[in-house]
């Protein structure tokens, strides 16, 4: 009984879950220009923008 509530889950928004494939988390390191360390900067980010994030400051 548990199985098919699960199946139901995934199957009730299918559109939702095709739209959350155009979405993509990116990492990014960046250098602070103090102490020269690196941080991390993450952003789930459209797909078709992916260049214009990493090529920003």
């Amino acid at each position: 009984m548990a199985k098919a509530a699960k199946t139901a889950i995934k199957t009730k928004d299918a559109k939702a879950a095709a739209e959350a494939k155009n979405w993509t988390k990116v990492i990014k390191a960046v250098r602070s220009p103090k102490s020269g360390a690196y941080t991390f900067k993450e952003a789930i980010v459209h797909k078709d923008k992916i260049k214009e994030y990493l090529a920003q400051k």
